[in-house]
């Protein structure tokens, strides 16, 4: 399997399944020196954790993390960083219908197409189980970013048709209820739906918000590695991601250009802009405005309800699906969304270091 690689200098590798032993990264081209604890992933870990409310899957899990190599007395060491979350507690036979049938809404169809063969216990690789591997891997860039006074922070901006408002915005308060919303009063409402929706044996979309604060201008390369472009492969990664827009998004095609366009002026010396519709991205390359990029989710495609599909000798049959599963993914995803802008952004950030012939004489001129 191709595509398990991100990255141009700070790179990552997944592996494992949602059924195997384990899932876990390999992180290269982390700088040495920056310190680093399995505290530190564990924190990021937690979020994404299954059981922790009933609007995630039942299963428990503990997803604690072992760093296994790149760290020595509490710092990296500059060499690749091994990281594995291990699996204890798969139910693989709640799934051995499948193996027979496809899903709808999830990758069994086309894995068999494309494979041959496929792992059906909980989708293998296919599996939300996988993103274990990115939030550890984000945990780092995220802390690294600190170090340079670069924060990354996304929240649930709405879920269904209930969407957060920036009035009532409390960042906080998304740590404090189950759906990870900025809005005490907004997260109330997408409760009762989600209820509602759990009750009709159905499962709900919704949208992740993410922000990138302090980033300095001139991130990104201008053409294929556009920040925007990378951002985005970064999110459509994901599963179940279905749309991903930067600043004003679809909403810019409705404007006009004296509406769109960002107008600059200064202000103590420092370059700002009246607006922001462009998310902080000018040309592919960061402007030094706020980075605002937002992620759709697709409800999850596990529901209760009976519904019509095909088996594998393409007969028409009716199912019912069991097992485990998030009503909703959305609430789990932000900390996903969240690491894979970190891990983005760092990485173009380092790219950065060497646009410039200055830059490079100011790191190794003596």
């Amino acid at each position: 399997m191709a595509g398990s690689t991100f990255g141009t200098i700070f790179r990552i590798s997944t592996w494992g399944e949602s059924h195997g032993k384990g899932v876990g990264v390999v992180v290269d081209g982390c700088p040495a020196g920056l310190p680093l604890c399995e505290e530190d992933i564990q924190v990021y870990l937690d979020r994404r954790k299954p059981g922790q409310s009933k609007f995630a899957t039942p299963r428990k899990e503990e997803d604690a993390v072992e760093i296994l190599s790149g760290v020595f007395e509490g710092k990296t060491t500059g060499t690749p960083i091994s990281m594995i979350v291990f699996n204890h507690t798969q139910r693989s036979k709640d799934y051995s219908d499948i193996a027979n049938y496809y899903r709808p809404g999830h990758a069994d169809y086309t894995f068999d197409e494309k494979y041959g063969f496929r792992d059906y216990r909980g989708g293998g690789r296919s599996s939300g189980r996988e993103t274990i591997a990115r939030v550890a891997a984000g945990a780092i860039a995220a802390k690294l970013l600190k170090e340079l006074g670069i924060q990354v922070y996304a929240y649930t901006k709405s879920i269904g048709d209930i969407e957060i408002d920036n009035s009532r915005f409390n960042l906080e308060e998304r740590l404090e209820n189950p759906v990870c919303m900025p809005d005490a009063e907004a997260a109330g409402l997408a409760q009762e739906l989600l209820s509602e929706k759990m009750k009709e044996k159905d499962s709900v979309g919704g949208v992740v918000e993410c922000v990138v604060k302090n980033l300095m201008p001139g991130v990104g390369e201008p053409v294929f590695d556009k920040l925007d472009a990378k951002l985005g492969q970064a999110l459509f990664s994901i599963g179940a991601v279905k749309a991903v827009e930067i600043g004003a998004g679809f909403k810019a095609a409705k404007m006009c250009g004296s509406q769109d366009n960002d107008q600059f002026y200064m202000d103590n010396g420092k370059v700002c802009k009246r607006t922001n519709n462009a998310g902080g991205i000018l040309g592919g390359i960061s402007d030094g405005s706020d980075v605002v990029i937002r992620a759709a989710f697709k409800p999850t495609a596990s529901i209760f309800q009976t519904q019509n599909t095909i088996n594998k000798n393409h007969e028409n049959i009716e199912i019912n699906i069991k097992g485990r599963h998030d009503p909703i993914i959305v609430p789990r995803a932000v900390v996903v969304v969240e690491a894979m802008t970190a891990i983005t952004v760092l990485d173009l950030l380092l790219v950065s270091m060497t646009s410039t012939l200055s830059g490079i004489q100011k790191f190794f001129k003596k």
